[in-house]
């Protein structure tokens, strides 16, 4: 039993320096525009949090975790005569654990169900962008620069090879991004060159559905005189 305990500690305490320490790094990094520093944060010097964590909870575990009764009760002794005392596990060493083995699970259970995995599965939303009558598209697409703002979250949306389009005589840009969370807070801002850049609400629920079209035409937030607008769709693999 003993050994089994000290395994159990030295596990979680593994799993809570590995995810203790990419969290500390994800925090400190600010704001993550493509998903790099989380996965680097969690693959790259989570790890390191791991085996410390790891060698953290076998040193506390042996040190804290079992105590022996002062006074042994008068049956138990062994075949020498000299009575043993019960070891147990020790309650200030078993409530800090169970607290940060529920806050561990609390953690993945909570993003787990922020992940649309659990209803529709891989998402996209595709997005056009059209220009005002008479301007032109730019020359690169290094020259446009398109963000999806997801809950905390910033990711750079693709563009295909096809992504000059048009709108009638209205030139347009296509582009798309992978949903990855379950959120209200949505939006997607637009850069080129010799314009502020321009930010629409994208306006769905926390767990949408694949919409049957795209949205209406709609022109950015705020008072920009260049009124270029925008309309997503969103679809999905299930």
């Amino acid at each position: 039993m003993r050994f089994v305990l000290g395994f159990l500690s030295a596990l979680l305490g593994a799993l809570a320096g590995w995810c203790g320490l990419a969290a500390l790094v994800v925090m400190l990094a600010g704001p993550d525009r493509d998903g790099g520093i989380a996965m680097g944060a969690f693959f790259d010097i989570g790890p390191v949090g791991g085996v410390a964590g790891l060698i953290a909870g076998i040193w506390l575990f042996m040190r804290f975790g079992m105590v022996r009764d002062a006074a042994p009760p008068a049956t138990a002794e062994s075949t020498d005569g000299v009575p043993h005392r019960a070891a147990r596990l020790s309650l200030p060493f078993a409530i800090p654990v169970l607290l940060i083995a529920a806050g561990l699970a609390w953690w993945g259970w909570y993003e787990f169900i922020r992940s649309p995995n659990l209803s529709h599965g891989f998402m996209t939303l595709d997005i056009e962008f059209r220009l005002p009558a008479g301007m032109a598209l730019p020359d690169s697409q290094e020259d446009v620069k398109i963000e999806v703002e997801e809950a905390q979250g910033y990711a750079n949306a693709l563009l295909p090879a096809n992504w000059r389009a048009h709108d009638g005589e209205r030139r347009a840009i296509t582009a798309s991004a992978s949903l990855m969370y379950k959120t209200r807070h949505r939006a997607v801002s637009l850069t080129l060159p010799d314009i502020p850049t321009q930010r629409w609400p994208v306006d769905l629920p926390s767990d949408p559905d694949p919409t049957p079209g795209f949205s209406p035409w709609r022109v950015a937030s705020g008072s920009s005189p260049t009124k270029i607008e925008m309309h997503f769709r969103l679809t999905a693999d299930r």
